[in-house]
């Protein structure tokens, strides 16, 4: 999928200011308030926010939710009504959850099909599509933007699963012409379980209308807290995507004994896929750990992970290709650089295959 080049980020770092500038006056930036302010039905920071999302994203509307991108997308669907078209593919554990307990019927059609969709939409069924926007499977290849000018045209509203694709991409699901993007800002560096709603107002209305309560509500601290977060993301994501090329570079030419194949996804994350020589896949995460790699995610891209990721492929992968947990890892160098990422590799890799001690050695 494109990325976001560094020059064009920095662009985007600086129209997201003149969003806030908008919204915002310059003292509103230190103050927060709190519960449901009659006016509003929620904090007024909370509401300028809002405000400055959709503006920034160029949507009617935008409401901020707890439960990260779980709930925003939990938010949106339980407003869908009648069948729900989805990808041929099993979604995101999460959202599995979520369409079990809305009692939503779903029907899958191949996305990377145009040929398939079309008929789909030609049947009059559907009211409503669910489009996650990066990979569920290797073999994905569907352009989103293609598939919501296919739904629109044929009076299909839709939703989108925009987590890991905010930002990182020209263009999110609401920009390409999308009824719904739902993202977490806890994956943009934001407080833990604020998620995103952007999209057409009747739909936002309703999510707003269902989150009256102060106790659910996003106070206008944490609301404030992810906007000040999010400024500094778009550079720092461009930046990213450039070390995982390089580092994908590296390996692909030999810098790292043990590598045997490597290629650039966008499985869940934007990240390099490493296939290894050996069937040490299981063991390596935890190796690399001792040599400065963070073993597991926290909320992929949170604000706690600055050390390189080495971790398995994710688990909408491995339903469709188990047979590469054994073979294969993913790597994501976070906010480092290339040198530290493949110095790591090779670290751990040299470690794997060093001769064990007998007393090391499992038992026959």
């Amino acid at each position: 999928m494109p990325t976001v080049p560094l020059e064009d980020a920095v662009q985007r770092q600086f129209r997201l200011l003149e969003c806030t500038a908008a919204h915002f006056e310059g003292r509103q930036l230190f103050e927060a308030d709190l519960g449901v302010v009659p006016e509003w039905g929620r904090p007024r920071t909370t509401a300028r926010v809002e405000a400055v999302l959709a503006d920034f994203l160029g949507a009617p509307d935008a409401a901020l939710v707890q439960g990260a991108g779980t709930g925003a997308i939990r938010a949106a669907l339980a407003h869908v009504t009648g069948p729900l078209l989805i990808h041929a593919a099993r979604p995101y554990r999460t959202t599995e959850a979520t369409l079990r307990g809305l009692g939503t019927e779903t029907v899958q059609v191949d996305l990377n099909d145009p040929e398939a969709l079309q008929q789909a939409l030609s049947t009059g069924r559907f009211g409503w599509a669910y489009v996650q926007h990066t990979r569920q499977r290797l073999t994905d290849s569907y352009d989103p933007g293609a598939v919501l000018a296919a739904c629109r045209a044929a009076g299909v509203r839709t939703v989108v699963d925009d987590n890991y694709a905010v930002l990182r991409v020209p263009a999110c699901g609401v920009e390409l012409g999308a009824d719904a993007s739902c993202f977490s800002l806890f994956k943009l560096h934001g407080p833990e379980g604020v998620g995103v709603v952007a999209g057409a107002r009747d739909l936002v209305e309703r999510v707003r209308r269902d989150n009256y309560s102060g106790g659910g509500q996003v106070q206008g601290h944490q609301a404030l807290d992810a906007l000040r977060a999010l400024t500094h993301v778009p550079v720092m994501w461009a930046v990213q995507s450039r070390v995982g090329a390089e580092v994908a570079e590296r390996l692909a030419a030999g810098e790292v004994e043990g590598v045997a194949e490597v290629r650039l996804a966008n499985a869940q994350d934007r990240c390099v896929l490493v296939r290894l020589t050996a069937p040490v896949a299981r063991e390596l995460p935890a190796v690399a750990a001792r040599f400065g790699a963070a073993p597991y995610p926290v909320g992929a891209n949170s604000r706690y992970e600055v050390a390189p990721l080495v971790y398995r492929m994710s688990a909408s992968s491995l339903d469709t290709a188990p047979e590469l947990a054994d073979w294969t890892v993913r790597v994501n160098p976070m906010r480092a650089g290339a040198d530290l990422v493949v110095d790591i590799l090779r670290r751990a890799l040299a470690e794997l295959r060093a001769p064990r001690a007998p007393e090391d050695r499992p038992c026959s």
